[in-house]
């Protein structure tokens, strides 16, 4: 694995514009040696107060991770104007990049 994954990682989290979701996956690939997981990894490891835009990350289901921060995650997509489907999917057209 390429050493500074994570911190590519945190870098394209940053990017992710308000309104707006991508997935696990996207992230990964724009993070050269990051897979899905590492980044899940990445987000759990991050520390309290830290600011980055976490809740902008879902499944590639377009759905939101099951975490015990997911009710959270809604409520601040819902306030940017992301809302969920009746199955709990977000928008195609809020997707990003």
């Amino acid at each position: 694995m390429k050493a500074g994954w994570r911190e590519q990682v945190l870098t394209v989290i940053a990017e992710i514009p308000p309104g707006r979701v991508t997935t696990y996956g996207r992230i990964a690939a724009m993070a050269e040696g990051a897979t899905p997981r590492l980044v899940a990894r990445a987000l759990r490891e991050l520390p309290e107060g830290h600011g980055l835009p976490w809740f902008r990350i879902i499944t590639a289901s377009r759905k939101l991770a099951d975490h015990p921060g997911a009710a959270q995650q809604r409520q601040r997509l819902a306030a940017e104007g992301v809302l969920l489907d009746a199955r709990g999917r977000a928008p195609a057209e809020r997707m990003w990049p």
